[in-house]
């Protein structure tokens, strides 16, 4: 509705929302109305458009655009017909082309102003972009990828972050970001690990709930993705099938989503490309509406992955063509595709129920409203008036970025070498990871996801590398030689490399990967791997620097683990540093100095072995323990949760409230942690349960609880966990989640293999089942002991 037209009862902000949700849908016509489910990408230069986003060498839109059938239909239609009857989302406007900011605000307003001025009711669009490793926008800060979220253990920061991802947003009219990934790993060698959290499902719901609550706090919907199953798939192929079973994907898969939606309120969900059991996602009424829905309480949108629809038709083949895809999907429960529209088009007019069509339409307008896009008085530009004001990579922005970084980068083992030592003369940084800044970042950072079209461009920000930061933090003579590529089978720089290893002290071998799209990278979407060596010829290159006899310091900059079976015993050290964001170098040399002290841990293993999927420690005894009916061994080389720091803690003095607890009761578990080293630093104390016997397999252990506690030398402190009883709830047989009587053994410790705190809790009763409102939290408390 733009300024000169009359206001209508509608845009009353008096009225409530339902009330102005039904004046409008009775308002509309039936093309109105399915206008709002759609969008349209106007600058997607993945491949030709119509509109004004730049051609580019076909050559080029591979790296992106491997589905050409389905893509080649998209960008066809002009936004100003996409738009005649309205329009529900515009589809990455910052985040498709280098754009400064004063340039995307007036796009933005471009844009809006066709599809207000285009359309009869004038109702504006909702704005979606990426910020999966931040706003993916030319110029925008690149904080860590999710995956060393999952290494802080820290939520409350993983909130501060999505907060001022959100207030950037904001400013520039952008209505919902397309994150958090609430995937939980279940196979490292899937590409898309860098955007998951971590392998368990309560770390994992903890801190997506926490980005969401951040994002939200600004007034950006966040958008779970992808509901559900996706990370599941065989072989670890990208949209590959799920061959899980219900129970399994009740108790591991969903409540991430679940507490996402009961804990953080979150506005918006994606559903995934893969299908699980022969069902794909996004034609799943059992998922999108009677779990997500009706027993969860979801009041938001489901919007679709990007083409998700018409793949229905083209790639599972469960429907006929575009129009009968764009039925099922709505049908099932998605309310708006993305990124534009092929089966949600006039075509589903007469072919699905008038209500269906009301109730997305209706889910959509109520966020409109909320947002306060249909008050009266609302104009594109004044949705973009605080653009001027915004630096998107501002100082704020990075120092967050930095404290990102620093307590998201694991010591995994600080051998001989770490900390370095000041009185080195002379240290060789060697890898292909010291001195290119792009494999600090994830998939979905702009200077990997787009910028490679535009080499012209730059990064667009600012991101010192390895080598330079340590040349500042250290008085020794930094040498670099690269060694070899992350990829390829170019060994000529290897005699450099080891010649600058064996004439220095001290050698910081930094190895890992380089994230892109489809194949142009060893990490991220459709850069799935075969096994988990790392990629090309890293491995060949740190065995020659070991055998140098040069002390070596291995630091692994990467989306995914890699088994470092081959070079543990052998490295002065080991650093793994998951795709640290635009402030990793600083973070990395402050981690290998000991300026910065070491707190993060593991979110995934360490295998030993390259090969032997899956390796998640999420298993039952038969999956993660060495019991000698196979030759494989299981065992990981680093566990879950585990990290090292220079200082040392000591976990002890287990205090269980009650041995015996009914099934519907609770129960508190009390440790102390002392720090008992010289130096302050952080502990992350973890609760985990063992159900002794059950009706169904039980994993060995799961996490329950966590707590990261700052510590001074000789503090100490107590860590409180209030365990209600339907926290140990599973899916039995009968697919019920219930609540056994029986034991359950209590272990807390510093990682899943650090437990040296043991007790026993007997849940005593009847079999329970658990209800909608089930209690999916362990509430903590840390105070001095």
């Amino acid at each position: 509705m733009t300024e000169e037209q009359a206001p209508q009862p509608w845009q009353d902000p008096a009225l409530p929302v339902p009330e102005r949700v039904r004046l409008l849908l009775a308002a509309m016509t039936t093309e109105e109305k399915v206008a709002q489910l759609g969008s349209r990408w106007v600058g997607n230069d993945m491949q030709e458009s119509s509109d004004e986003a730049p051609s580019t060498d076909p050559e080029e839109t591979l790296n992106v655009a491997p589905m050409q059938d389905v893509f080649a239909a998209s960008g066809t239609v002009p936004l100003s017909e996409a738009s005649r009857y309205g329009l529900g989302h515009l589809t990455r406007v910052y985040g498709s082309v280098p754009l400064t900011v004063e340039q995307g605000a007036a796009e933005v307003v471009r844009q809006q102003r066709v599809v207000v001025g285009n359309s009869r009711l004038g109702i504006p669009a909702l704005v979606h972009e990426e910020c999966l490793t931040g706003f993916t926008a030319f110029g925008a800060t690149v904080y860590p990828a999710a995956i060393a979220w999952g290494a802080t253990f820290e939520p409350e920061l993983v909130e501060r972050m999505a907060a001022s991802i959100g207030r950037d947003m904001a400013a520039l009219g952008i209505h919902q970001g397309l994150s958090p990934v609430l995937d939980v790993v279940r196979d490292y060698r899937w590409g898309r690990v860098e955007e998951t959290i971590g392998e368990d499902p309560y770390l994992v719901a903890l801190l997506g709930a926490g980005y969401v609550r951040g994002l939200q706090s600004a007034g950006v919907i966040a958008t779970l993705k992808h509901f559900a199953g996706y990370s599941a798939s065989r072989g670890a192929r990208n949209h590959g099938p799920v061959s899980m079973g219900r129970r399994e994907l009740l108790d591991v898969i969903l409540p991430t989503f679940e507490t996402a939606v009961r804990e953080a309120g979150v506005g918006s969900v994606m559903n995934s490309y893969s299908d699980v059991d022969g069902v794909p996602a996004g034609a799943d009424p059992w998922l999108l509406t009677e779990v997500l829905r009706d027993q969860w309480g979801f009041t938001g949108t489901v919007v679709s992955d990007y083409w998700a629809v018409p793949f229905l038709a083209t790639m599972h083949r469960v429907a006929a063509d575009t129009a009968d895809a764009g039925a099922q999907a709505l049908a099932a429960g998605i309310d708006v595709e993305l990124p534009d529209t092929l089966g949600f088009g006039p075509n589903l007019i007469g072919q699905v129920p008038e209500e269906l069509i009301d109730r997305a339409a209706g889910r959509l307008l109520t966020q409109k409203i909320e947002l306060g896009l249909l008050d009266a008085g609302w104009t594109p530009e004044g949705s973009v008036e605080n653009a001027g004001q915004v630096d998107l990579d501002s100082p704020a922005n990075r120092a967050l970025a930095r404290e990102m970084a620093e307590k998201s980068i694991i010591l995994l083992d600080p051998g001989s070498a770490l900390p370095l030592d000041p009185e080195l003369r002379t240290v060789a940084v060697v890898g292909p990871c010291a001195a290119d800044p792009r494999t600090f970042m994830g998939c979905y950072a702009f200077p990997n996801h787009v910028l490679p079209r535009y080499p012209e461009a730059g990064l667009g920000i600012q991101v010192p590398t390895a080598v330079d930061a340590l040349r500042q933090e250290l008085a020794a003579t930094v040498v670099h030689e690269p060694g070899c590529s992350v990829t390829g089978d170019d060994r000529s720089g290897f005699a450099a490399a080891v010649a600058a290893a064996r004439d220095a002290d001290v050698c910081v071998a930094m190895v890992g990967d380089l994230a892109g799209l489809f194949g142009h990278g060893t990490s991220g979407e459709g850069c799935d791997a075969d096994e988990l060596r790392l990629p090309g010829l890293q491995g060949e290159l740190l065995q020659e620097l070991l055998n140098t006899g040069t002390p070596v310091v291995v630091v692994v900059v990467s989306g995914r683990p890699y088994a470092l079976g081959d070079v543990a015993g052998r490295a002065a050290g080991l650093v793994q540093a998951f795709m640290p964001g635009e402030e990793g170098g600083s973070a990395i040399a402050g981690v290998l100095t000991g300026r910065v002290q070491p707190g993060a841990k593991l979110p995934v293993q360490i295998p030993k072995t390259p090969g032997g999927q899956p390796g998640t420690y999420l298993q039952p005894v038969l999956g993660a323990e060495n019991s000698g009916v196979s030759n494989l061994d299981p065992t990981p080389l680093f566990p879950f949760g585990h990290g090292r720091s220079y200082t040392t803690f000591e976990v002890d003095d287990l205090r269980i409230s009650d041995t015996e607890v009914p099934t519907d009761g609770e129960f508190g578990v009390t440790v102390r942690v002392r720090n008992t080293g010289e130096r302050a630093g952080d502990e992350v104390v973890q609760l985990y349960l063992r159900d002794v016997l059950a009706q169904v397999t039980r994993p060995v252990k799961q996490l329950t609880g966590f707590a990261r506690v700052p510590l001074e030398p000789g503090e100490a402190k107590d860590v409180r966990f209030r365990v209600h009883t339907d926290r140990t709830a599973f899916t039995g047989r009968d697919l019920r989640r219930i609540v056994e009587p029986g034991d359950l053994e209590i272990l807390v410790g510093s990682s899943a293999a650090d437990l040296p705190c043991r007790g026993t809790v007997t849940l005593t009763g009847e079999i329970r089942e658990t209800g909608r409102n089930r209690v999916l939290l362990t509430p903590v408390e840390v105070e001095k002991a």
